[in-house]
């Protein structure tokens, strides 16, 4: 009789010491898989940042509110007592989720005027007008094809301030440089990504882009781009690094971002090193590249580049392209920037409240596949069990493992749950507690993106999951998300109770009903909620969900899975206040 496999939930029993973050570097975890936070910190301390954040394009906060988290000033943190009641959806970034008191914790009905969104892929051209009612784009930016008002919608030409002819014709240019095509670059970042026509685009090539900006004088950009069924979130380079691993990105694209690279001894651009695959290509395109009056600036851009290696591609019009050395045969030369490699203590992949550095890091001497070339192709590299996966003691097993399960339990829930996968009505989705990203791999044949989010006091694995292909962000649930409302069809979350935990006492770090107000937050009317818990949690969850007007039921787990979990299935209804006159 032929032996049996070991069970996921087995390997990683073993494989997973339940420590807190700052211990993991004391038992012998690989430093890529520790927990994205420097020890022994779990939030940012209160100090202000000497300077302001970078990344133009972004957003202002409206009536609609946005919450979560960017990488430059925020308010100081701590206990609720501490924290001055605001709106649920208005919440500062980076505010304790409970910082919402009263009835600022209670769901918010839809905006009047609010409609069902266009579903994809027509969404990539049009949204309805009175979702987002904000009118400063289209007004300033329509003449460069970003948007404009035609009747009930906005219509996205595709243009953007350096490509006014439409993103198509821009990819096609860079497509003369680098392989966009074939499946050897997968993942992109989008920095100042205005309404992330750009990204929109590249889906064409199989690239998925993760586009962010910040909030600044425009109106909602990182919404418009979201209500498109573009992957975005609201983040800016400012003080901290970006919520990445190291090496997660193919492509790093900047077009007019307006982000200072040179400037505090070229801080911003070591962040972009940081993020860049070994073999990747950086993409400028705007200010300073050849510009009138920024001959300094772009001297300075060019000797970065140089000092750090990177080949130049080409040079064409305002438009600049490097590509990154895919390993450390090169170390940084003199220059004028103090450039030089990071200690043997810093670890790359600390990014949750964590300072920039002024040090380059080291690219992995490590057996494995870490740059552009050396990957395999889309979409080979989904189910092929990445070099970061092997860090974990029984790494390939409990990989193939986790993707045999999660291929399994998507296929029940398109069979028994009756949900809306695979259909037009559900493009955004997210996982809140991804692990390998398995989840989101057996969506991939789905018209959906899933964001992929790895805990921040949790094992880090969000390495893995860009190995695979697959894009997400590091995140502390007890805080609001980068986000806007009603931003996402779908969500998932596999054991929600774990998120508000202390790994090791087990004792609540925050509150389930603040966080499930905040994922009715970002989901929107007729969305769905997936949650697999213990009976005893889903009891509780379904309580609140009843309270903040979802509608739920319980179903069993798939026959092939062990545990005593079930899975409870919610649809927010789509509610409005009725008018006083009624």
């Amino acid at each position: 009789m032929a032996a049996s496999r070991p069970s996921l939930g087995g390997l990683l029993r073993r494989s997973l010491p339940l420590l807190p973050p700052h211990l993991h570097a004391a038992r012998g975890l690989p430093r890529c898989l520790r927990p994205p936070v420097p020890p022994p910190l779990l939030r940012r301390s209160a100090a202000a940042p000497p300077h302001g954040g970078a990344g133009g394009g972004g957003e202002a906060a409206d009536d609609r509110g946005v919450s979560g988290r960017g990488g430059g000033s925020h308010a100081v943190r701590g206990s609720a007592a501490e924290q001055p009641a605001q709106p649920r959806d208005e919440l500062l970034p980076g505010a304790p989720l409970s910082a919402a008191g009263g009835d600022a914790a209670l769901p918010r009905p839809s905006p009047d005027g609010y409609r069902i969104p266009v579903q994809w892929p027509e969404s990539l051209h049009k949204i309805w007008h009175s979702n987002m009612p904000h009118n400063k784009i289209a007004e300033r930016k329509g003449h460069q094809g970003w948007m404009k008002e035609e009747g009930p919608y906005f219509i996205f030409p595709g243009g953007g301030t350096m490509f006014p002819d439409g993103a198509v014709s821009y990819i096609e240019k860079l497509g003369q440089y680098i392989p966009l095509s074939g499946g050897v670059l997968r993942t992109a970042l989008d920095m100042g990504c205005g309404v992330a026509s750009f990204g929109g685009y590249l889906l064409k090539e199989d690239i998925l882009t993760l586009s962010f900006a910040p909030r600044d004088s425009h109106k909602a950009q990182i919404q418009f781009a979201l209500e498109r069924g573009i992957p975005a979130f609201v983040a800016m380079l400012g003080t901290q690094r970006l919520p990445f691993p190291a090496y997660s990105f193919d492509v790093v694209h900047c077009s007019r971002c307006l982000i200072p690279f040179t400037a505090y001894n070229a801080t911003y651009f070591i962040e972009v090193d940081r993020l860049l695959r070994p073999g990747g290509y950086l993409v400028i395109s705007g200010p300073p590249v050849q510009w009138p009056k920024q001959d300094k600036e772009w001297a300075d851009l060019q000797a970065v580049a140089r000092a750090l290696c990177y080949e130049l591609i080409v040079v064409d019009g305002n438009t600049v392209i490097w590509k990154k050395p895919s390993s450390d045969s090169c170390l940084p030369n003199q220059n004028e920037f103090g450039l030089e490699l990071c200690g043997e203590s810093d670890d790359p992949n600390y990014a949750w409240y964590y300072k920039l550095k002024p040090c380059i890091s080291k690219i992995p001497s490590l057996k494995g596949e870490y740059a552009v070339g050396t990957v395999p192709n889309w979409p080979e590299r989904l189910t092929r069990p990445p070099s970061r996966a092997m860090f974990l003691k029984n790494g390939n097993d409990i990989f193939e493992a986790d993707s045999r399960r999660w291929q399994r339990r998507v296929a029940y829930y398109k069979r028994s749950l009756n949900l809306k996968l695979g259909t037009p009505a559900v493009r955004n989705v997210m996982d809140m507690n991804a692990f390998f990203g398995g989840f989101a791999a057996a969506l991939h044949s789905d018209p959906v993106w899933v964001m992929n989010v790895v805990p921040a006091s949790k094992t880090s694995t969000l390495g893995v999951i860009y190995d695979r292909g697959l894009i997400g962000v590091y995140h502390d649930w007890c805080e609001p998300f980068s986000t806007y409302p009603r931003t996402y069809d779908l969500i998932h979350v596999s054991s929600i109770e774990s998120l508000l935990k202390y790994p090791t006492s087990g004792k609540n770090r925050c509150n389930l009903v603040d966080l499930m107000v905040e994922m009715d937050r970002m989901l929107r009317p007729e969305g769905s909620v997936v949650i697999r818990d213990a009976p005893d949690v889903l009891e509780k969850v379904a309580r609140i969900a009843r309270a903040i007007r979802w509608t739920t039921t319980l179903h069993e787990k798939e026959a092939e899975s062990t545990g005593k979990e079930k899975i409870l299935v919610a649809t927010k209804k789509f509610w409005k206040l009725q008018s006083a006159s009624r």
